[in-house]
């Protein structure tokens, strides 16, 4: 069996959104309880989700951009390159982890990485997620099955945002969004991805001890 700080990352590029999505659930559907717990690191051509929940009044524009109605939780949100998301495939009862804990978790080792940036970033208790200045600059939404999760994290870092203005953002109307790129003009997105793998090792594995 695995340790509990036992962690995979693949790293897979441009990948559709619902090939990655029906992977997510084949992985998590057929794990057993010694299945290493995995964090997939990607980007997605542009497509605009929504979540379980999600009301369709919140996307005011599609236009040409798909839309797939997602089983995370949260409302609507646009993925496109340049954007960093990362699946999480954990055991959360191997990890003794509750959701809220992996929300928490997930978003201070975002605040911890724009602060490695001279960014200075922070959590809202009522809207999950991680906001500069008042603008949204990483997105969560997960789903917990058989008490493992999937989905994940969106961290904006040098994209297009015009497709952003064809939204409510989460559902917040009105609500700014931002990327790294607007504070640090020299970014890498391999860079940030790299940065960021390792403060979510280092910080699951502080959860799994």
């Amino acid at each position: 069996m695995p340790s509990k700080g036992s962690i995979k990352c693949r790293h897979l590029g441009v990948v559709d959104y619902q090939k990655t999505w029906q992977q997510m659930q084949d992985f998590t559907d057929s794990r057993q309880h010694d299945t290493e717990d995995e964090l997939w690191f990607l980007q997605h051509p542009s497509v605009y989700t929504l979540g379980k929940n999600g009301k369709i009044e919140h996307l005011l524009n599609s236009a040409d951009i798909p839309v797939v109605n997602s089983d995370r939780g949260g409302q609507v949100t646009y993925h496109g390159p340049g954007q960093i998301v990362v699946y999480t495939l954990l055991d959360l009862a191997r990890l003794k982890m509750g959701v809220r804990d992996l929300v928490t978790l997930i978003e201070q080792t975002i605040v911890e990485l724009l602060a490695s940036y001279d960014v200075e970033a922070y959590a809202k208790p009522d809207a999950p997620g991680v906001y500069v200045n008042d603008a949204k600059i990483a997105a969560l939404g997960l789903r917990v099955r058989k008490g493992c999760s999937f989905h994940g994290l969106a961290l904006n870092v040098d994209m297009d945002m015009e497709p952003f203005s064809r939204i409510n953002p989460c559902g917040y109307e009105g609500l700014e969004v931002t990327q790294l790129k607007s504070f640090i003009k020299n970014i890498r997105i391999s860079d940030v991805a790299d940065n960021l793998q390792q403060r979510l090792l280092n910080n699951i594995g502080k959860k799994g001890l």
